[in-house]
């Protein structure tokens, strides 16, 4: 360390008007040098420069000053990387009489934590004269004192150290008395006042003078008391002790009153001249409040309360006075010896807290600071944690432990610490002193949203209102905070050849799906659409999970009757021969319904009749049969009103007209639905009748003869498309799947055998069903009048065609 003295070995009190610092840096710490009472605010040392810093790493580190006992005398300048006087510092105040004098202090930096120890070393000034503690000193000394008789004098006190303290005394005037200066092991200056000269009480009975003390400074300050000596008769000798230095060692823990020693003094002159008394010297007062001395007997006994810590050595000067105030001195040496007594104390001085679940092993948490008053054993410590938590102590210098991670942090798996430091000193017994620090442990986005199950299902009735809730999905995310706030999206595809956003919409914080539009459960059954579930973390993590949406049938489609076809401006008949007999197979009708399930469940009824008991309805299949025999007194023609209903819930219907002709031959039933048709007052002019028939007539059989080569035609362009195709006729439309007749509860028996030719459109096709030519259907004109002569066999032959055109629709659920 730099010097700060010069060749004459005194102080350059001309270096105080600037400010004066020296620094030494030893294996990794730096020591500086300072006068006491700078001025506030005056640089110590460049601590950027000392430590190879920079101004950017203390303000990056929050650089600060970590001091055991908590003073504050120096300070951080981070702007300037410096440290300056933070308050005034008396050296006296600091140290008494401790030399060398230094602020022992660490500046501790985070991110990463660094610890770097200063000494500061205060110099001594000459800020103090020595100073005696009382203005004035009195003895009385017989006139037979002998030469040499020496006399203690209270010594002065000079706060300061090494040449600045007290360094001589001068007494004035020296003709009777001369002084003699002692020098103690420690340092110290004892002053005596010896007699030169024999007194004589009657040539001179009161002397006065001076004791001055200076010290060592430049220029040197000193403090002076006045001595009277009053010169008294008779005694000439002065008490004795019996050894100049008295040793004794005591416990830190001896009670008040314990016995230390006992002193002794001898007065060899008789009588109360001869009887000493024992005081602890003026000297002593600062360490005679711990003890006492008895002035009778010498015995020295514990006062007050002792502390190795505070005080590790006692050094009392006591005196033995005769009566007549002669007196000798001696000194007494106490050491205290250290007990177990104190706990080691345990200071958190910089603490991390939370961090983060993915802090890597070896990450600095918290910086520790333990300390034990005591000495020796007594004040070695030991610290730990428990063994099954992930972290561990480390030791980074003398003092100072750094509490580290030790395995792989989980806060969904334990979200919080806590961490109990035991320090334990090797005393006997042993103190020990426990510290918990409550560590939390941040989240980081390390999980992803989960669904309960991969997939889900959800139902939903067709003809659904728009934005009508469909289900709600929900996903959980183990995390905390935004890493576990989770958005839901509704995944891009393509359902039915549209975006899956045509159909569906999902709220982004509930995770309700909404329909967009409203289903058609005849155009779609099913949709497969999936939702993400993505968190707030960064980056963000998500998962997906499906979602099939089932739309459920409802009964908003009526019945559909495919048989008999109903005709705008012409009947068309069922013919039923008078021999007909019971069940007889009339005719069929034919429904379908495009709903499914019980919507799609048909009944047929019937509604009106002309004649109610002659025909019935099949429940199940719509067939129309007779239900007793037709008779000659039954009207030739019926007509039946069929009612088809669905088993939906309101149910649905279709209503059909179903006109029977009852007759054995087409001129019959010609002439009876002709009469039927029109009104009687046509017969007056039966001629215009018979001319507009015949001109009917022979409009239909061209009719007939364009549609039977039409036909013709037809089969035989079907014929090559069958070949061609391999027999894949198209299916009827509108027909639902599986709708076929099981054991004749079915919509057609299958004991009825037909020979369908299949279109596209049901309407075209073509039945052929062997039958007696009276049951061929009759296809009547409500707007002409014709008359038919019996016995022509082309226009037969020509009816006969007709019929089996008009019945072309009857067998088209044999597809089914």
């Amino acid at each position: 360390m730099g010097s700060i003295f010069e060749a004459t070995g005194r102080f350059p009190w001309r270096l105080l008007l600037v400010c004066y610092c020296v620094a030494e840096v030893t294996v990794g710490q730096v020591r500086y040098s300072v006068p006491e009472e700078m001025a506030t605010g005056s640089v110590v040392g460049n601590i950027v420069q000392d430590l190879g810093l920079d101004v950017k790493r203390l303000k990056s580190g929050r650089a600060r000053i970590f001091t055991e006992d908590g003073s504050e005398y120096i300070g951080l300048n981070l702007d300037k990387g410096a440290l300056i006087v933070n308050q005034r510092i008396d050296r006296e105040d600091l140290c008494a009489q401790v030399s060398p004098c230094s602020l022992h202090f660490q500046i501790i930096l985070d991110n990463p934590m660094e610890l770097h120890p200063i000494d500061v070393e205060i110099l001594d000034i000459n800020d103090n004269a020595p100073v005696f503690a009382k203005k004035e000193m009195s003895f009385e000394i017989g006139e037979f004192a002998v030469k040499g008789a020496r006399f203690s004098l209270d010594s002065a006190k000079d706060p300061d150290v090494a040449l600045n303290t007290l360094q001589t005394y001068r007494l004035t005037p020296a003709d009777t008395f001369k002084l003699n200066i002692i020098s103690r092991p420690d340092g110290s200056k004892y002053v005596e006042m010896v007699l030169e000269n024999l007194l004589d009480r009657e040539n001179q009975d009161e002397h006065k003078l001076i004791l001055t003390a200076y010290d060592g400074g430049d220029p040197p300050k000193s403090g002076s008391v006045k001595i009277n000596v009053i010169v008294i008769d008779a005694n000439d000798n002065a008490p004795v002790f019996s050894q100049a230095v008295y040793r004794v060692t005591v416990p830190e823990n001896a009670p008040m009153g314990t016995l230390m020693l006992r002193v002794s003094a001898t007065d060899a002159d008789k009588g109360t001249n001869g009887e000493v008394l024992y005081s602890f010297s003026q000297n002593s007062d600062s360490t005679s409040s711990a003890f006492n001395i008895d002035p009778h007997t010498g015995e020295i006994t514990v006062r007050g309360e002792l502390n190795y810590e505070k005080a590790k050595h006692y050094e009392i000067d006591i005196e033995a006075t005769d009566k007549g105030g002669l007196r000798d001195t001696s000194k007494v040496l106490i050491d205290v010896s250290d007990l177990n007594d104190n706990a080691p104390v345990i200071s958190i001085i910089s603490l991390s807290n939370p961090i983060p679940e993915d802090s890597a092993p070896d990450t600095v948490i918290a910086m520790l600071n333990i300390k034990d008053l005591d000495s020796g054993k007594n004040g070695q410590v030991k610290c730990f944690i428990s063994r099954d938590l992930p972290f561990k102590i480390k030791s980074a210098s003398s003092n100072f432990y750094s509490l580290v991670s030790d395995d792989v942090l989980d806060r969904e798996t334990v979200p919080e610490y806590n961490i109990t430091i035991t320090a334990i000193d090797e005393g006997s017994p042993p103190f020990s002193t426990n510290k918990t620090i409550n560590l939390r442990i941040s989240d980081v986005n390390d999980h992803a949203p989960a669904f309960p199950q991969p997939s889900f299902t959800a139902f939903i009735a067709e003809n659904n209102s728009p934005g009508v809730s469909v289900f709600s999905v929900r996903a959980s995310d183990s995390d905390s905070g935004n890493n576990a706030r989770i958005s839901y999206f509704l995944e891009e595809s393509q359902v039915n050849g549209l975006s899956a956003s045509a159909y569906f919409t999902v709220n982004a914080e509930s995770g309700e799906i909404h329909a967009v539009r409203s289903f058609d459960y005849e155009q779609t059954k099913e949709f497969q659409i999936r939702v993400k579930a993505q968190d707030g973390g960064s980056p963000p993590l998500s998962s997906n999970v499906s979602v099939t949406v089932t739309i459920q049938d409802q009964n908003d489609n009526p019945p559909q009757v495919l048989y008999p076809v109903q005709t705008g401006g012409s009947l068309v008949a069922e013919i039923v021969p008078r021999s007909a007999d019971v069940s007889y197979l009339v005719t069929k009708v034919v429904a379908v319904d495009v709903d499914s399930g019980q919507n799609a469940w048909l009944s047929y009824k019937l509604q009106k009749a002309t004649d109610r008991a002659l025909f019935e309805v099949g429940l199940q299949n719509g067939e129309i049969r007779t239900i007793r025999q037709v008779t000659d007194k039954d009207a030739v023609k019926q007509r039946l009103t069929v009612i088809v209903e669905d088993n939906g819930q309101p149910s649905r219907s279709a209503t059909v007209i179903v006109n029977v002709a009852v007759a054995d031959s087409f001129p019959e039933v010609l002439s009876e639905f002709t009469d039927f048709t029109h009104d009687k007052e046509y017969n007056d002019n039966m001629t215009f009748y018979l001319v507009l028939a015949l001109a009917v007539v022979s409009f239909l059989f061209i009719t007939c003869v364009v549609v039977i080569i039409s036909v013709k035609i037809y089969r035989w362009r079907r014929e090559r498309l069958f070949c061609k195709s391999g027999g894949n006729l198209p299916v009827i439309p509108y027909y639902p799947p599986l709708y076929a007749d099981v054991g004749g509860t079915g919509t057609l028996k299958h004991a009825y055998n037909y020979e369908v030719y299949g279109t596209t459109d049901s309407r075209k096709s073509d039945v052929k069903f062997s039958r007696p030519f009276s049951q061929s259907t009759l296809s009547v004109d409500h707007n002409r009048t014709m008359t038919v002569p019996r016995h022509r066999p082309a226009s037969e032959d020509m009816l006969t065609e007709v019929s089996s055109a008009s019945r072309s629709l009857k067998a088209a659920p044999s597809y089914v």
